[in-house]
């Protein structure tokens, strides 16, 4: 038996028994005539058990010990035309069954888990321990492993006994290293982390140093900023002290991640315990994570700081702007009625001198030429004219928009100053002459604006890539996030192959194929617009466009609502431990430490978890309005149980559960396509953090941040993140769609703030089908490969206005591929990827060139999306489900005026992973209860009536819940708790 739970005991079952098929699956997986010749069976029991197993096999590259279905068995009898009855299982014996099993290896050409088999993998295992450090993760990759080598999968305790001896050895190692490499003082220095000091000067105020280092602020106040900056500097002086260890260390970011958060999860007493080596492992992978997290929330305040007084500047130049729009408006009538009596006066001379035939024509012009070389009148009018120029640079560009930075710059040195001084920048910096000014002690021209000036371009440099930090995770260069072009350069068929990118190895196959489909796709459309089947199209003289896309038409069915309980409210609690008693979500909340074997705490403290983070109460809050919940007990296990991927597996497991049901598969449209959708909703911040900002049109003078939800047609609810209000949401969505394996998306959705070229590149190259709803979709540019002639010859009417540049694109196509294949191996989030790219537009070549290929499948999809009408039509009721998604968010989220209570990134998407699994629970709470009211109905009719309900309702209503807690009017509660006495 393993010696370490990593699946749990209903995923070790599911694992260890023989898929379950149905009818379709059958005739897929039991279809395997042309081995028989090479087995010579004779009796009805081999027969079938032969290709049952082969069958087995062949969905799951893996054997299972004599376990078969008995409706497998009896469909493959039929198959056979043999009777079921004379197939005997107990009687298929294990030479026989050993003999099968080499007949079946060699015919799907794999190799059984022998002993180079266990060898191989074992390597493998060691090599994904050391970047990976959950253990079910490296389990289901291992798996991944060995159905791509094309090796007989093995038991899970095999596999898993291999992972625990992976850990347990790495592990050791990385004791010996410590113990090698760590001096005497610097485990001194270690272990004062843990010993306490006082912050206050009071008995009270002693706490352990380790304590203070744990949470920076999220704060852009000064005194804040200042804290942080001595947290840095304390931490930093250690980790530079300590860097040759963490550097023989070699330990992936996974694996600090999870040493450092023990050490931030756990009371001081349990990190003293540890034995020494591996106390100090802990520590120092402590000291790395948040000298790397200080280093990231110090620049975040820092960008934060400049673009406020930057916003600050702005604000007051267009205040005194207006407030000076009267002495404008006078300076310049005086300058028009002085030019005005000026030209008149000059013009009148001159009419005079003209109409004098007293004058000859030398004389004339001779006068004209006194009259307008008048020195008074000339010196005069440029005088003025000056003076409004002046006036007006001055307004526009000039001093006054210095002047206001040069005020704001002791605001802002208060708060960033000390900030660029202490953090570390790489010196690759694309700006030599930013990079000389941080390096030199020159400008004492101006100091105050020198430095504001500094400030703001730095900040510029950071957001666009220009310069970079060396202790970081968010702000470092590009190629430091992509798979190292060294081992690209190697290995490059492989990985092509592992992020199934073979199909585009050839950048002009590649290019060809697009411009086939281009062709064919304005020749269907035009032949549609031009022969009337599209009436909703019409094509201006301009060359842009217009496409109407008219409503489905409403069918008449009974509400929905009517079919759920009406005289009876269902509890959040009952209703999340009804859904976990059938899809068992609970069991993926696991221990922070991998090897925690203690009996898990009771279910209605995690329940409770949820309901505390999902509805905005918060835990500790709820545990004091609630009866039966210990507030100590619901704070161990939110500390050391809800981690973010805990919660997000919990909702994977009520998807997986709901995918497996037929009742949500009655909104799809074609059994084959499933239409997916996001969508982002602004909602505002009680505290203070730097992952918001604001956003005046939805969140006025308040800061907030924006939930990007994403959901299917289902009302599955898949994933969501949190980001900055000011960032646009189309970097974000690919993460969505690479998140799990559960939901796998056809086509995704999106408004306009989710598509731009980038994403149409990433998601054709990803195998995904991308329809977003482009606002004012007739202005936007069509291009083809070929030039506009071409098409003009053939008749067409809707024509490209561009060239797609094939020469641009080639010139890049490895860097392409080599960015698309991290982001599908997952090596790196494609929003940290483009978030990093995106600032380069102007002239980073791999951005134009990602840029420019996106522009020929973005063209493919407005010309569909130009002659289809009901893929329009689908695209506005997908939308309409992820604005129906935050309506339900909203419902939900009531304990604090829907506003987060959370700072940090992290515990605000841990925050919005419960909402989401509160949500996803009722939706698959209702499809139960739907499902059962439809087994239970044996009237055709009023069957019918449901199921129209159904497929013209949603799964995502609420209405028969009470989302809103029970008020308690026991007599206890109406006694005074804190002894009021009237004065």
């Amino acid at each position: 038996m393993a010696r370490m739970k990593i699946f749990n005991t209903l995923e070790e079952e599911a694992f260890e028994s023989p898929p379950v098929f149905n009818s379709e699956e059958r005739k897929q997986f039991f279809s395997l005539p042309l081995m028989f010749g090479a087995v010579g069976l004779r009796t009805p029991t081999n027969k079938v058990c032969f290709l049952v197993t082969a069958g087995y096999f062949k969905a799951r590259r893996k054997f299972f010990a004599w376990q078969f279905h008995q409706a497998d068995i009896e469909y493959v009898a039929q198959q056979l035309g043999e009777n079921p009855a004379e197939v005997h299982t107990k009687t298929y014996n294990k030479d026989t069954y050993a003999r099968h099993q080499r007949v079946i290896l060699g015919h799907f050409g794999c190799v059984p888990f022998d002993a180079a088999a266990t060898a191989f993998i074992a390597n493998e295992i060691t090599a994904l321990v050391h970047v990976q450090f959950r253990p079910k993760l490296v389990l289901l990759e291992t798996i991944q492993i060995l159905i791509r080598k094309k090796i007989e999968i093995p038991s899970y305790n095999v596999l898993a006994d291999l992972i625990v001896t992976a850990i347990n050895w790495h592990r050791r190692m990385l004791s010996d290293i410590v113990a090698t490499n760590i001096s005497e003082e610097q485990r001194a220095s270690l272990d004062a982390l843990l010993e306490k000091e006082t912050d206050n000067g009071t008995i009270e105020g002693w706490r352990y140093r380790i304590t203070l280092l744990k949470r920076p602020f999220q704060s852009t106040r000064p005194l804040k900023i200042r804290a942080n900056l001595a947290d840095l500097g304390t931490l930093q002086s250690l980790y530079l002290d300590l860097k040759p260890a963490v550097q023989c260390l070699d330990l992936s970011y996974e694996c600090i991640r999870y040493y450092a958060y023990s050490v931030i999860k756990a009371q001081i007493p349990q990190v003293s315990r540890r034995a020494a080596d591996d106390r100090l492992l802990h520590l120092i992978a402590f000291v790395v994570y948040q000298t790397f997290k200080l280093n990231d929330t110090l620049i975040d305040t820092l960008l934060s700081a400049v673009q406020a007084a930057v916003n600050g500047v702005e604000k007051a130049e267009k205040e005194a702007y207006f407030q000076e729009r009267e002495q404008r408006s006078q300076s310049l009538s005086a300058l028009a009625e002085h030019l005005r009596r000026s030209v008149r006066e000059t013009i009148s001379s001159i009419q005079h001198i003209v109409a004098n035939a007293q004058l000859s024509d030398s004389q004339k012009v001779a006068l004209i030429g006194a009259v307008v070389n008048t020195e008074n009148v000339t010196a005069r009018v440029d005088l003025q004219v000056d003076e409004f120029k002046e006036n007006a640079t001055k307004l526009q560009h000039g001093q006054d928009y210095f002047a206001l930075m040069e005020a704001y710059s002791l605001k802002l040195q208060h708060r960033v100053a000390d900030i660029v001084r202490q953090v570390q920048f790489a010196p690759n910096c694309s700006l030599p002459k930013l990079w000389a000014a941080l390096i030199t002690q020159d400008g004492k021209f101006r100091p105050s604006l020198y430095k504001v000036l500094l400030y703001v371009s730095i900040a510029d440099a950071i957001k666009s890539g220009a310069l970079n930090l060396i202790h970081s995770e968010k702000y470092r260069a590009l190629d430091e996030y992509l798979i190292p072009k060294a081992d690209w350069d190697a290995n490059r068929d492989e990985y092509l192959h592992r992020a199934q990118l073979d199909e585009f190895a050839d950048c002009k196959a590649t290019l060809r194929a697009l411009n086939q489909t281009l062709d064919a796709c304005y020749q269907e459309t035009n032949d549609n617009l031009t022969s009337g089947k599209n009436p909703y199209l019409t094509v201006r003289a301009n060359g842009s466009f217009h496409v109407s896309t008219p409503k489905q038409e409403e069918v008449e069915s009974v509400s929905l609502g009517t079919f759920f309980p009406d005289r009876k409210y269902i509890s959040m609690l009952e209703m999340l431990a009804t859904v976990d008693h059938a899809t068992n979500f609970l069991d993926e909340f696991e221990h922070w430490q991998v090897k925690f074997q203690r009996a898990k705490p009771a279910k209605k403290l995690f329940l409770a978890g949820v309901i505390g983070f999902g509805c905005d109460i918060g835990h500790r809050k709820l545990a004091q309005i609630s009866r039966q919940i210990d507030e100590g007990e619901l704070d161990n296990v939110v500390n050391w149980y809800f981690s973010l991927q805990n919660i997000q597996n919990a909702n994977e497991r009520i998807l997986r559960f709901m995918d497996q049901m037929n009742l949500p598969n009655i909104y799809r449209q074609d059994s084959d396509v499933l239409h997916t959708s996001s969508d982002g909703q602004k909602v505002e911040v009680a505290v203070d953090s730097l992952n918001a900002n604001y956003s005046f049109k939805y969140l006025g003078k308040d800061k907030g941040v924006s939930v990007l939800t994403f959901v299917d047609m289902r009302d599955f609810m898949w994933h969501s993140t949190v980001i900055s209000s000011a960032e646009r949401e189309a970097a974000y969505v690919i993460d969505g769609l690479m998140h799990n394996d559960v939901i796998q998306s056809d086509i995704h959705s999106t408004d306009t703030h989710g598509f731009s070229e980038v994403i149409f590149a990433a998601t054709h190259l990803l195998h995904f089908g991308f329809a977003p709803r482009i606002k004012g979709i007739g202005r936007q540019r069509l291009y083809a490969f070929k030039n506009r002639q071409h098409y003009k010859d053939q008749g067409h009417v809707l024509l490209p206005g561009h060239y797609v540049h094939g020469d641009m694109i080639e010139g890049q196509w490895d860097e392409m591929l080599r960015f698309i294949a991290t982001i599908q191996l997952k090596i790196t989030t494609a929003s940290q990827l483009f978030k990093r790219l995106n600032s380069y537009s102007r002239q980073h070549p791999l951005y134009q060139a990602i840029k420019e290929f996106g522009k020929a499948p973005k063209t493919v999809f407005i010309l569909k999306y130009c002659d289809d009408l009901p893929f329009r039509q689908s695209i506005e009721k997908q939308l309409n489900k992820g604005e129906g998604s935050n309506k339900f968010s909203k419902a939900v989220s009531f304990g604090h005026s829907h506003e987060f209570i959370q700072g940090e990134k992290e515990d605000q998407e841990i925050a919005e992973a419960c909402r989401r699994l509160i949500k996803n629970a009722i939706v698959c709470w209702n499809y139960l209860y739907l499902s059962r009211i439809l087994a239970e109905e044996k009237n055709e009719a009023r069957r019918a009536l449901l199921i129209e309900a159904i497929r013209n309702g949603s799964a995502a209503t609420w209405a028969h819940f009470n989302l809103h807690g029970e008020f308690d009017f026991s007599d206890e509660r109406m006694v005074d708790s804190m002894g009021l006495t009237p004065p």
